[in-house]
């Protein structure tokens, strides 16, 4: 009975979760133009969802954002991981509670002081604010994830490197990297996932040449959202859900090798 009553209560967290999606999947495929009443199976919505130039733009300028901000926010950020971890024991802990305030503080708070920061300097709210706000909000999950990795390293393999005849920069390179990439993709991808879903920061530090997703998204709340949103994302989840099933299957031979 009670093997029983816990397949029924994973069952039920997952149909929480999940039915929303199917629902919104669903009616993508609606041939009406409400999602009050499912009155047809069409791919029309698709199809018009390449006519519809301001989500296309808003899309590519999200994804254009999310790259870039990902990146420099990866780049940075296992750099200030590496040097935290070279720093004694106050200055580590005062250096990663720094770090947590923009992951505990309320977006709204880091949204309206970085908007308040980028007019003191004169700065026209558009891509290049945009782009610095993702990046500052970004960082710390990106130390946050290259840290404990660095924490695992063996400091004996990267000195075994240098008495070999490495160069600091070869050692780095061919023996540092290699343990530090779980981390520092953990941290790419989680910075990219976290661009491409903010709203609030991006609603306070872009203008209004620079529209993303989520802002274009929530303008069409305030009329009526047409089912080529549906449409969007539905490809955005397809894809997302290819994206890990490859990601775990790529794992598994190595889940199945340390098992052994």
């Amino acid at each position: 009975m009670m093997k029983f009553l816990k397949k029924f209560y994973l069952a039920i967290i997952f149909i929480f979760l999940y039915s929303p999606i199917f629902v919104m999947i669903l009616f993508s495929f609606n041939e009406g133009k409400t999602r009050a009443k499912f009155t047809g199976f069409s791919f029309k919505w698709y199809s018009s969802l390449f006519e519809h130039d301001i989500l296309l733009v808003s899309l590519l300028n999200t994804l254009l954002v999310a790259t870039i901000a990902s990146i420099l926010a990866t780049i940075i950020g296992t750099f200030a991981a590496l040097t935290i971890s070279k720093m004694r024991n106050f200055n580590r802990s005062l250096s990663l509670n720094v770090i947590n305030i923009p992951i505990v503080n309320p977006e709204i708070v880091t949204g309206i002081s970085l908007m308040l920061l980028f007019v003191s300097f004169a700065l026209p709210l558009g891509f290049f604010t945009l782009l610095m706000a993702h990046v500052t909000f970004c960082v710390p999950y990106v130390v946050l994830s290259v840290l404990p990795k660095i924490k695992q390293l063996n400091k004996s393999t990267y000195e075994a490197a240098l008495d070999l005849g490495a160069s600091p920069p070869l050692a780095f390179r061919k023996v540092v990297l290699p343990e530090l990439m779980p981390g520092i993709l953990s941290g790419f991808l989680l910075s990219f996932t976290l661009s491409l879903d903010d709203f609030i920061i991006s609603y306070f530090t872009t203008g209004p040449g620079f529209p993303t997703l989520s802002i274009t998204i929530n303008t069409m709340t305030k009329r009526s959202i047409p089912l080529t949103v549906n449409a969007l994302s539905t490809i955005i989840f397809i894809i997302v859900f290819i994206l890990l099933l490859l990601i775990n299957i790529k794992n598994k031979p190595n889940i199945k090798l340390g098992k052994m």
